[in-house]
């Protein structure tokens, strides 16, 4: 028998017998469905904590990964293609250096979050004659009309349906039934709008110098010279949009942290520290809160992981959440502790903090919108710490069986007075 015969024989055998070991008969399927951000932590758990389970779901054998090192082989495009894009290899990097262009360059990163700031300062001006405040709901308009703004995209109807739009391409990502068509439905709807911008941008001619997203994009020339379809640009531009709304959800879990252990809020008043600890609480608030279980891909060749065979045509897992909460990489990784990120600048490496992907983010897979996500948090956490408000009785608890999740009141606010500077 061969090397690929047997790998292929060992792969079928051990995909049936660690499910059956790791969650016995009542499995299946729907045990893996349900059980969200927790369906591969249990799974490890269960098979004695190795750092590779094979598993078969919908008839399909999975190979779940955890840790630095698999990080590493995840993005490594000889082993992984990553299932949830269209492209892979030469047209993927060109289409990221656009997004990274756009999103990692240091000036326009400020330029969106002075936007972010003054759209902050407008809203909860008028919070105090607007009660109850949903923190949720809110922060999807602020962050709306400041993305739409800085990118030069115009407002068609209101910013409030432009971020229930954002919201529900962010919400229906990783769902099924109602929320995934909800979000089909409005990722459509701005496809729609943001292809008869590109056209009407090209039309009216790109102006030279700096430019806006919307500029940018449709400007943009692929390596052969020529453009891409409006239609692809529209796409392009939708990312960065959502990139920017989808920050909602990590500012409420902050305004969760803060709330939950109130003696962060003492140092993010202090004028001395602040923004160095306002930075260590953003880089905890990814750590800790769930927002993105885990990462798929396609195994692209035959391989091992340590003992556990990885077949071409396998999917790859990459266990995010279990990563962030593995007491062998993060002491107490259960206690909300920002002081972890002070200190030193080297944490581990980029492999060890990754709630936005993992790899190198200019040539890989990580997410473009990375540096905008830390930087609008960084620097909305002090103005949560310093907003006076009560918290009144209501749901706060975090469904890990909803993805993405978020606190399901979506942190109302009720007797909000005016900012503390």
């Amino acid at each position: 028998m061969t090397t690929t015969a047997r790998l292929r024989t060992t792969a079928r055998r051990t995909g049936a017998d660690h499910l059956t070991r790791a969650v016995g008969r009542h499995a299946g399927t729907a045990y893996l469905l349900s059980k969200g951000y927790g369906r591969l932590p249990d799974l490890r758990r269960a098979a004695g904590g190795p750092e590779a389970v094979a598993v078969r779901m919908l008839g399909r054998r999975m190979v779940a990964l955890h840790g630095p090192r698999a990080v590493e082989f995840f993005y490594d495009e000889r082993n992984v293609r990553r299932a949830v894009h269209t492209l892979d290899g030469a047209p993927r990097r060109e289409r990221k250096a656009l997004l990274m262009t756009v999103l990692s360059d240091p000036d326009r990163v400020g330029l969106l979050v002075e936007r972010v700031r003054e759209e902050w300062e407008r809203a909860a001006a008028d919070w105090p004659e607007r009660e109850p405040v949903v923190l949720f709901d809110e922060t999807a308009r602020i962050l709306a009309r400041a993305v739409c703004g800085w990118a030069g995209v115009p407002s068609y109807g209101t910013h409030e349906t432009t971020a229930r739009d954002l919201v529900a391409v962010v919400d229906g990502f990783a769902s099924m039934g109602p929320r995934r068509l909800r979000a089909r439905r409005a990722r459509k709807r701005q496809e729609v709008r943001l292809t008869s911008l590109i056209e009407e941008l090209r039309y009216a001619g790109v102006p030279s110098g700096r430019t806006t997203p919307a500029q940018a994009v449709a400007a943009h020339r692929t390596a052969d010279g020529g453009r891409l379809t409006p239609h692809t640009g529209a796409v392009e531009l939708l990312d960065i949009l959502r990139h920017v709304v989808a920050v909602a959800w990590f500012v409420t879990f902050a305004a969760h942290a803060l709330h939950r252990w109130p003696q962060h809020r003492v140092v993010l008043t202090e004028d001395e520290g602040r923004e160095e600890y306002a930075r260590a609480v953003a880089e905890e608030v990814r750590r800790f809160y769930p927002f993105v279980p885990f990462l798929g891909g396609v195994a692209v060749a035959d391989t091992w992981w340590d003992d556990v065979p990885v077949v071409a045509g396998d999917a790859v897992l990459l266990d995010v959440y279990g990563h962030h909460h593995d007491p062998e990489l993060w002491p107490q990784p259960y206690v909300f502790d920002p002081d972890r990120f002070l200190g030193p600048a080297d944490t581990g490496g980029p492999d060890l903090l990754i709630p936005q992907g993992g790899g190198d983010p200019t040539t890989g897979h990580r997410c473009p919108g990375e540096d905008i996500t830390l930087a609008v948090l960084t620097a909305l956490v002090p103005r949560l710490a310093r907003l006076p408000h009560t918290v009144p009785e209501q749901d706060l608890t975090i469904p890990l069986n909803r993805i993405p999740t978020r606190p399901r009141s979506g942190y109302v606010m009720t007797d909000v007075r005016p900012e503390n500077d």
